[in-house]
């Protein structure tokens, strides 16, 4: 049941013929820690009424209830989808609803027509009814979801144990300090003297610190045999270890056919320019949107191949002759990367994680200038099959840009 009808009001019927159950509605869902709002639209985009409903089970079926009683749910755009709306898009997704991502409104919208619920909930419909929001929401049934959900009580938990070993100082290594205040013995029947009470403390620290270690290995042992199931080929590529490989399969999603090519998966990373020419200049600029962990990622596994891929180094050295500076030669490294560890859309059976097949497609680097984005890019043409290699300086192949996975092929260096 709906628990309140304050925005109906707002959106009164003007035409008895707008309510035919045989329309398609398009609905948009604003959704809040305890309530959520929707709005209904129909194919011309008259408004159709509005509801708020409770965020809870009981909520999520009344939502789905009152959006098909105008008639079939084409679509329906929740703000957000990855954490107040997680729980309504997977209730709407097994209801057989499109769900599609929505950001929140732009602010001169805010600006011009205020901020309410309502408001919002509207918005996030006509985005999906213009055709300006059209990602898919990320499937959180799958194992990329246990993946995410793991590596955010690992990363809580290193940053508390960093946090707690901060708090030590001294000639010691931290770890060393930590252990031997956990070996502390304070005597409680003093206890107003200083010495004592500062033993106590101490103890107290070390054994968090120790606690906190034991829970993130154990967190990193549990995380390191998902991502194996989920990316056994990316792991073996140099500089992806398992927090890395977590990083970019949360990134991209369970659902990897939401991202239709590679250049999708690198714009999702924030790694490929976006134009900014002005009148007949042409140029681009750094992508500041996008995944920012993901980005991260390919930024490091970059590093780890500085330091040990002889044509890695021979890459960045001949970019820099040319004129480009160090950071510019990285930016288009992490391009170089992108494309080998892209998705593609799920070739399993729908009883199976779309993640758990894997292909090696080889093929040869050629390269090359993109006229439309202004960065580098690699040709790629399919040769015979061959195993494939885990080390960097096998770069002879890469898959094809008809059957992107993560990671199948084993491109990892850039071309001399």
């Amino acid at each position: 049941m709906s628990v309140g009808s304050r925005h109906a009001s707002r959106f009164e019927k003007k035409d008895n013929s707008i309510s035919d159950q045989s329309q398609t509605v398009i609905a948009g869902i604003d959704c809040h820690n305890d309530l959520d709002v929707a709005a209904a639209l129909d194919p011309l985009g008259r408004v159709l009424g509005a509801e708020s409903f409770p965020a809870r089970c009981a909520g999520y079926r009344s939502t789905h209830k009152w959006l098909a009683s105008f008639g079939p749910v084409a679509a329906v755009g929740v703000v957000p989808t990855g954490s107040y709306g997680a729980a309504l898009a997977r209730s709407l997704t097994e209801r057989g609803c499109g769900v599609i991502e929505v950001n929140q409104p732009h602010r001169h919208l805010r600006s011009s027509r205020g901020k309410d619920d309502a408001t919002d909930a509207e918005a996030a419909a006509r985005k999906v009814l213009s055709g300006e929001a059209t990602a898919a929401a990320k499937d959180t049934t799958g194992i990329v979801e246990s993946i995410r959900q793991l590596s955010v009580a690992r990363n809580g938990t290193v940053k508390a144990r960093a946090a707690a070993l901060c708090q030590l100082d001294g000639r010691r290594t931290l770890e060393g300090k930590a252990a031997v205040c956990a070996r502390l013995r304070p005597d409680t029947r003093l206890l107003a003297d200083p010495a004592q009470d500062a033993k106590a403390a101490l103890r107290s620290l070390g054994r968090r610190i120790a606690q906190l270690g034991a829970e993130a290995a154990e967190l990193e042992r549990r995380l390191d045999r998902l991502v194996a199931v989920a990316a056994p080929t990316t792991l073996s590529r140099l500089g992806c270890g398992t927090h890395h490989t977590a990083t970019l399969l949360v990134a991209a999603g369970e659902n990897t056919d939401r991202l239709s090519s590679e250049a999708s998966f690198a714009h999702l990373c924030g790694a490929a320019p976006v134009p900014a020419s002005p009148r007949r200049t042409e140029r681009h600029r750094l992508n500041f949107a996008g995944n920012r962990e993901a980005n991260r990622a390919l930024r490091m596994i970059v590093i780890v191949r500085l330091r040990y891929c002889e044509q890695t180094r021979s890459y960045l050295n001949r970019r820099v002759a040319e004129g480009k500076t160090k950071k510019e030669a990285i930016r288009c490294l992490k391009r170089y990367i992108a494309p080998e560890l892209a998705p593609s859309e799920p070739t399993s059976p729908p009883s199976q994680p779309a993640l758990h097949i894997y292909r090696n497609v080889p093929g040869r680097f050629t390269d090359q200038v993109d006229q439309k984005t202004g960065s580098d890019h690699m040709e790629r043409q399919p040769q015979q099959p061959r195993a494939p290699n885990p080390t960097c300086l096998q770069s002879g192949s890469s898959p094809t840009a008809a059957q992107w996975h993560f990671q199948k092929g084993s491109p990892v260096c850039p071309p001399q």
